[in-house]
């Protein structure tokens, strides 16, 4: 290549390069969830975020969020410890587990439970869903609690399907078994191993 032709790549790479990151820079950042909202049919009641991330730090209830587990009858403190429960998993082996066809599989059920509000497509909600793991990770620090996943989700409003959740924990004590099963031992390996 000649110098005339050299300069012209080069000067044609750097605006290409400039353009790309002026584009980046000015794109608008992804919104962390806001808001829960709990939906069943026409009903749909929100809780925010910062209410539940107290509960979390504090053991203590506030606004809706306080009379939905007075009404539910659940401890404060006990929905504090479920919100703080921390997954430890490495970034990497979370990442290509996502996209296993096992992985696969349990995303899609998971978004139709959890979804961006009123786009319950996979499309949407299964990309939402995997940004919320893979950057609550990085939040947490290759760990991910609900608080961790809240603030990593790409929408500012995150939907809970009601019916679709109490009909998943219909069959919770399976469930229950399942997890524990892939709690306990055989993901020890997994956890250890380097990418």
């Amino acid at each position: 290549m000649n110098q005339s032709k050299k300069h012209s790549y080069r000067s044609l790479m750097a605006l290409c390069l400039s353009l790309g990151l002026s584009l980046f820079s000015t794109m608008p950042k992804a919104e962390a969830a806001k808001e829960v909202a709990l939906v069943s049919g026409a009903f749909r009641r929100s809780i925010s975020v910062s209410d539940l991330e107290y509960l979390a730090k504090t053991g203590k209830a506030r606004g809706l969020l306080k009379d939905a587990l007075k009404f539910s009858r659940q401890n404060p403190e006990t929905v504090s410890k479920l919100l703080n429960k921390k997954l430890e998993l490495p970034i990497g082996l979370t990442s290509r587990l996502m996209t296993t066809r096992i992985g696969n599989v349990i995303i899609n059920r998971i978004s139709k439970i959890i979804y961006p509000l009123n786009v319950p497509n996979p499309s949407v909600s299964v990309p939402a869903f995997r940004a919320g793991v893979i950057n609550g990770m990085q939040i947490g620090k290759g760990g991910l609690n609900a608080i961790h996943f809240l603030k990593a989700y790409p929408n500012e409003t995150m939907t809970v399907n009601l019916p679709a959740l109490f009909g998943i924990m219909q069959k919770a004590e399976s469930i229950a078994g399942l997890v524990k099963f892939f709690s306990d031992s055989p993901l020890d390996g997994l956890k250890e191993s380097k990418p």
